[in-house]
């Protein structure tokens, strides 16, 4: 068992008036790690998924536990909570180099195909090569 970790420092785009990291800039640098993940340890680059599929967030759970602030770098960890046929349910927090947590939930992933047209989208299984893949990042009971 696995978890997928990045490093992300804190830049002054990401932060508001305050000083701190803007909420929906966490979402932009979780969705950077599912991102990651699909490309550096599924083989599954978003350039080549878009071209016929999508894995698009269907549940979304998230709790912030602390402010991050320019400068600071988070250390962002992903693994796999349930893998179903076409879906991927991901736990993830974001801690500070201090193993402060920043920031913590839930990420379900849905597999799916998209039509020629881009007007019809419906679930699709995960191939065998992909779901070997996935296997090594379940965690259970994290």
């Amino acid at each position: 068992m696995n978890y997928f970790i990045k490093e992300e420092q804190i830049r002054f785009r990401h932060t508001d008036f305050a000083g701190i990291v803007f909420y929906p800039r966490f979402l932009e640098m979780l969705n950077d790690l599912v991102e990651d993940w699909f490309e550096e340890a599924l083989n599954r680059p978003f350039s080549k998924i878009h071209e016929t599929n999508g894995i698009p967030t269907v549940d979304l759970k998230v709790q912030f536990k602390k402010a991050a602030r320019i400068s600071d770098t988070l250390i962002k960890k992903l693994w796999v909570i349930k893998l179903g046929s076409a879906s991927v349910m991901c736990g993830f927090v974001f801690e500070h180099e201090n193993g402060d947590v920043c920031l913590q939930g839930e990420v379900t992933l849905v597999n799916v195909a998209i039509a020629e047209d881009r007007k019809e989208i419906k679930s699709e299984a995960f191939n065998e090569e992909t779901i070997k893949r996935i296997t090594p990042f379940i965690i259970e009971n994290n």
